[in-house]
């Protein structure tokens, strides 16, 4: 039996669920489904610019966002699906804030929901640092099916892990 790591920390109902879709070979159907084409945020350019309208959308008053990238160094289960850091800079008596996110590549030719949801987890944590209940508050602020948006993402990448890519180039 295949483990399966994105889906760590769930029901064992829902991890049979997806063994049986694995097996039964409906997985990639059932996603394609729902999520039948990729995003266009294929570039780094065009992922910041979509991160900073999610931004203004939602947190207007959190800081500016200085860069967003896809990091090939990510991976997806030993780290994390994207990663936000925030630097400061002494410039003389001036201190200056630099806020950036990184984006997993596996999420380069994913689904638009998929990118929704990792940028959105990361916004948040300019807000509220820790997962806990007023962070997740914030994610379904912005999302309101982000749980479910997030075990989806988990199913994308556990078929890609198991069977292969799922979307064509």
């Amino acid at each position: 039996m295949q483990p399966l790591p994105y889906l760590t920390g769930y029901d064992a109902e829902i991890i049979g669920q997806v063994r049986e879709l694995l097996d039964d070979g409906k997985l990639g159907a059932w996603l394609l489904e729902r999520y039948p084409e990729t995003h266009q945020y294929r570039n780094e350019k065009a992922l910041y610019g979509y991160a900073v309208e999610l931004k203004n959308r939602y947190m207007r008053q959190a800081p500016a966002l200085w860069k967003v990238v896809y990091d090939p160094k990510l991976h997806a289960v030993h780290n994390a699906l994207g990663i936000h850091r925030k630097t400061s800079r002494i410039h003389g008596s001036r201190l200056s804030t630099r806020n950036e996110i990184r984006v997993a590549t596996v999420f380069r030719k994913a689904p638009l929901p998929f990118l929704d949801m990792i940028l959105i987890h990361e916004l948040a944590h300019f807000k509220e640092t820790e997962h806990n209940r007023a962070f997740y508050q914030l994610c379904r602020h912005m999302a309101a099916d982000y749980d479910q948006l997030e075990l989806d993402a988990r199913l994308y990448l556990t078929y890609k892990d198991c069977v292969g890519e799922l979307y064509e180039a």
